[in-house]
């Protein structure tokens, strides 16, 4: 499985991501988007509230946030939580944020860029 990892930014804000060749699809580390959706300086522990809520309520979205190593602020691979756009866009609608709209426009474009780069590599 071809992976490719990069750093995109949001307003600049990092959002750790990778890119799955077998899947053809980003996934994105979620303890980012909620550090950028909810300002808070405490993602880790508003993702794991958000994270029991959700499971509380029988959403199904908790069960299918899966995991994957990315390079943490010291440098070392941790294991961290992440999801695709489409679970994103559902993660999304369960953090209050003014910055919820521009963040789904934001993930679109980076869809986009992928596409245009595998249709035309040259092109990059």
């Amino acid at each position: 499985m071809s992976k490719e990892t990069a750093i995109k930014l949001f307003e600049q804000k990092q959002v750790r991501s990778v890119w799955n060749d077998e899947e053809e699809k980003w996934y994105f580390s979620v303890v980012d988007v909620i550090e950028v959706l909810s300002e808070t300086d405490r993602p880790r522990k508003y993702w794991s509230d958000l994270k029991a809520k959700l499971k509380k309520e029988g959403s199904e979205l908790s069960e299918k946030i899966g995991q994957l190593k990315m390079a943490a602020e010291d440098g070392k691979m941790r294991v961290t939580d992440v999801a695709d756009t489409q679970q994103l866009f559902r993660l999304i609608q369960s953090v209050p944020s003014p910055k919820a709209e521009p963040f789904k426009l934001w993930l679109a474009q980076v869809g986009n860029e992928r596409i245009d780069e595998i249709e035309d590599p040259v092109k990059r």
